[in-house]
């Protein structure tokens, strides 16, 4: 069927010349002499002693971080309770009702 498209459309189907053959650059990566491995010694005293190396310092976890934080607040809050506790004085109220029973709690109301 493509031999019935016009000539400007069959130039665009036509086949392209052959890439020209290049020796390769350089020799194949399994023909090449590589260098040979050399071990570590000879950088051995280029270390420091294990003796002057400083103890590692621990850096707490994000969780043990947030264990720690709750307990702080826990305790303050424990700790505020304890003084909030202790500086009661119920007879001290002025504005406080002996009797109970005409305490009254209105709640609920519509601002209308």
């Amino acid at each position: 069927m493509t031999q019935y498209l016009p000539p400007n459309l069959l130039a665009l189907f036509a086949a392209r010349d052959p890439l020209p053959f290049l020796p390769p650059a350089d020799k194949l990566p399994h023909e090449k002499k590589r260098a040979p491995y050399y071990g570590v010694a000879e950088f051995l005293e280029g270390f420091e002693d294990p003796k002057d190396t400083p103890p590692p310092t621990r850096v707490e976890t994000r969780d043990e971080r947030k264990e720690r934080k709750r307990k702080e607040r826990q305790e303050q809050h424990a700790y505020k309770l304890e003084q909030d506790l202790a500086l009661w004085d119920p007879a001290s109220n002025g504005t406080a009702t002996m009797d109970p029973f005409k305490t009254l709690f209105v709640a609920r109301i519509a601002y209308d």
